[in-house]
């Protein structure tokens, strides 16, 4: 149940990241006011799913030890970086690809002591 809770506090906090991204994207070059913005579904989209990460990722916490926990969550850099690559078609060099492969690789070592 541990892992699920961490799971899905990785893909709401990744949810909320790209509903900032669309907000922002849909504010580009735009002349609107405040008032406009704070009317953005994809603003609202991205407070509910950090709000509701934050919960979750608190729930997390009472089963988890922050020392296993909180490296997990490294795991949302490799999927900003695919949606990145896939969804907003940025590009993405060699060095941040090794450091994709490394953070896999410390999620994978830390898996295995819990």
């Amino acid at each position: 149940m541990s892992w699920l809770l961490l799971l899905t506090a990785c893909l709401l906090t990744c949810l909320g990241q790209v509903a900032q991204k669309y907000a922002v994207e849909s504010w580009r070059g735009v002349d609107s006011s405040w008032a406009d913005k704070l009317r953005s579904p994809w603003l609202w989209l991205a407070l509910f799913a950090l709000g509701s990460g934050l919960l979750v990722w608190l729930l997390v916490l009472q089963r988890l030890e922050v020392g296993i926990a909180y490296p997990m969550l490294s795991l949302n850099f490799v999927l900003i970086t695919l949606i990145a690559r896939f969804v907003f078609r940025e590009p993405i060099d060699r060095q941040h690809w090794i450091g994709v492969a490394l953070v896999i690789g410390g999620v994978a070592l830390l898996g295995q002591q819990s």
